[in-house]
């Protein structure tokens, strides 16, 4: 079983255009149209078994819409499996929670660089105090361009909500993956490597992955940024163990998710 973690998927009228826009958010190009269909026909021609969804809500009244969205995807595909999106400015951010979390969803997903939002905003704390220990939370990590989503904020959320399972986007960092792992390494904190092979050497890769530990490490190709195919075939040649890829490719998915 190969679970790919950090996944992007979009309605097929809208999704070319939704994942163009991501593309130009970080200055790169993306490999896919978005589409559930090519998520699957790529992902399962390199083994991947399972998926986990994800969006981003840039209003408020963007986010029932989204999720349910996603919701009504993993009812249709066993698949597929999901995680909600909460805008700060929402009303009633701790219903849609309840909402998104009753309709199946596995956890929560926050980008606070498009949602200009700091992570440590006094906003988001209702947010946490209302998950920890129940469900998940992936933030979208690390930006030399913004200060909303760097690591120092992040230290300051794992300090003050000691309950909440973090997943970092990114190896925690993205475009700083070793400033993150500076400051990160060794907290009660998951990873994900989705965006990062791209800019990173394999010894660079392989000190990240040993350096927060395979037991805190997802497998995540980002699509439609990058071909899950790709990415999987990078990992494979960083010289990890057998156990180690376990970790990372399904294991470590499997105990946050079931």
């Amino acid at each position: 079983m190969i679970i790919d973690f950090h996944t992007h998927v979009f309605p097929d009228g809208i999704a070319q255009k939704a994942s163009d826009s991501i593309g130009r958010f970080y200055d790169l190009p993306t490999q896919f149209d978005g589409t559930l269909s090519a998520l699957l026909k790529a992902g399962g021609a390199a083994g991947v078994g399972r998926y986990v969804i994800h969006s981003v809500a840039t209003a408020p009244s963007q986010t029932a819409s989204i999720n349910g969205f996603i919701a009504g995807l993993c009812r249709e595909n066993p698949k597929v499996s999901g995680f909600a999106t909460i805008h700060p400015d929402q009303p009633d951010m701790a219903g849609e929670v309840e909402r998104a979390l009753a309709l199946g969803l596995k956890g929560v997903k926050i980008h606070s660089d498009m949602q200009e939002v700091a992570l440590d905003d006094p906003r988001m704390y209702p947010l946490y105090d209302q998950i920890q220990g129940n469900v998940p939370l992936l933030a979208h990590t690390g930006d030399r361009r913004f200060d909303y989503s760097n690591p120092n904020r992040l230290l300051r959320v794992l300090d003050d909500f000691p309950r909440l399972v973090v997943i970092g986007a990114h190896f925690g960092g993205w475009s700083i993956w070793r400033e993150a792992l500076d400051a990160l390494k060794g907290r009660e904190i998951y990873v994900d490597c989705s965006s990062s092979f791209y800019a990173l050497t394999p010894a660079e890769s392989l000190a990240l992955i040993r350096g927060y530990g395979a037991r805190r490490v997802l497998f995540g190709s980002d699509y439609p940024m990058w071909d899950p195919g790709a990415e999987l075939a990078y990992l494979y040649k960083l010289g990890l163990t057998a156990p180690e890829l376990d970790m990372i490719l399904h294991e470590n998915a499997e105990r946050l998710l079931d």
